[in-house]
């Protein structure tokens, strides 16, 4: 759907042809697509895509993140970082190793932990150095993934659990480092279509037996952040508003600290590039990637790339300094990845070709080494994060 042949989550270019949901996933889909179909009857005619994608993805006991599906992993629907390997967690452990010795202490947070992998290995990281966090705490808003983290950190790291917390919400105050990882392209986003006559919002109806997509003209504040972008007529994008937000909470709680965001994404100038004239929007269904977010309700990931020039002004206007923004392959050769491929052992075949592979994936141009990016924000820190002493790409945003 866009001119990158990779769409976030080291996934699979477009595929024209993809698996039929089991028998078992055909139920859960129409479940799904009835609790939708009566949103949009009491809504007269159409619901907004914001509020389809939020649905889709997280209506309670039914959206794709809130059922029990299993998302990440090579029987999911997508690989993250973390499942490939303990080597990303190990890089991000020097960057919350240098804030926690710089506070004197703290806890970490990471908001949306996935399968709990990365919490495992960055808190076994973490004990190597001799900076473990007083709390680890994780802010997951789905049963099922609170399970599954649970389960995996028990097993990986079990005298390390005392450690760890699990929150409903954000606390009202918070002093050490946040993370998310690929958790910005998973919000529900507002998508939208510029035309001869101005701009319009994308609507998702029902109409002879499935989903239709309907256009209203859009709002004033919808207006208000598309028309300065001077994106011709048949342009079709989206804007994250809810990341927007969801920065600025964090921000409002940040005592001391800072947060770091890794996700696939562009600054605004490429996001908006002229000939990416169907926008970012990308769905996932067991490895395989389509942009038709209207059908597999339920089962499929839906997911946009980021606009970190719009997450790093959201960050900055809410108080906080922007202390980075790399590649992910250069923030990882900056955490100490050389250190950690030079430590492994060639005659341990195994390990060491795994490793590699590890690496290769996280750090490789056409893999996750260029889209993936890191952003860093922060209050009352001095030091500057280890990640960016090799490339730093604030002026790009």
């Amino acid at each position: 759907m866009n001119s990158s042949p990779h769409n976030g989550h080291s996934k699979k270019p477009v595929s024209p042809v993809f698996p039929l949901p089991t028998a078992e996933e055909q139920a859960h889909q129409d479940k799904v697509t009835h609790r939708l179909r009566e949103e949009i009857t009491a809504s007269g005619e159409a619901i907004s895509f914001t509020r389809f994608m939020e649905l889709a993805l997280y209506a309670p006991g039914l959206g794709y993140y809130a059922a029990g599906k299993h998302k990440f992993g090579e029987k999911g629907d997508f690989i993250t970082a973390p499942e490939l390997g303990p080597v990303f967690a190990r890089c991000l452990a020097r960057p919350c190793h240098s804030l926690l010795n710089q506070l004197g202490g703290g806890d970490i947070l990471e908001v949306g932990a996935g399968s709990g992998a990365l919490a495992a290995d960055l808190l076994l990281e973490l004990q190597s150095l001799g900076r473990l966090p007083e709390r680890y705490l994780i802010l997951e808003l789905s049963a099922d993934l609170r399970a599954r983290q649970t389960e995996t950190i028990r097993l990986k790291a079990p005298h390390l659990f005392g450690r760890v917390h699990w929150l409903a919400g954000l606390p009202e105050k918070f002093r050490g480092m946040v993370m998310a990882n690929e958790l910005l392209d998973a919000m529900p986003v507002t998508r939208f279509k510029v035309t001869e006559a101005g701009v319009n919002e994308f609507y998702v109806g029902w109409e002879n037996n499935h989903f239709v997509w309907r256009e209203k003209p859009a709002g004033s504040s919808l207006r208000a952040r598309v028309e300065p972008l001077g994106l011709a007529a048949g342009y079709i994008s989206e804007i994250n508003l809810r990341a927007e937000a969801w920065v600025r909470s964090i921000a409002d709680i940040l005592k001391q600290g800072s947060m770091l965001l890794i996700d696939y994404g562009f600054p605004a100038a490429e996001f908006y590039h002229p000939q990416r004239t169907q926008g970012t929007l990308m769905c996932h269904f067991k490895h395989h990637a389509h942009d038709e977010p209207l059908r597999l309700v339920g089962l499929q990931d839906i997911t946009t790339h980021v606009d970190f020039s719009a997450i790093a002004e959201a960050g900055i206007d809410a108080g906080l300094d922007l202390l980075g923004y790399a590649s992910q392959a250069a923030f990882l050769l900056g955490c100490g990845l050389e250190q950690i491929m030079a430590a492994s052992d060639p005659r341990d075949v195994h390990s060491h070709m795994a490793l590699t592979q590890q690496i290769k994936k996280l750090t490789l141009p056409h893999e996750m080494g260029e889209l993936y990016k890191v952003i860093a924000f922060g209050r009352g820190v001095q030091q500057p994060l280890p990640g960016f002493t090799l490339q730093d790409r604030r002026e790009r945003l």
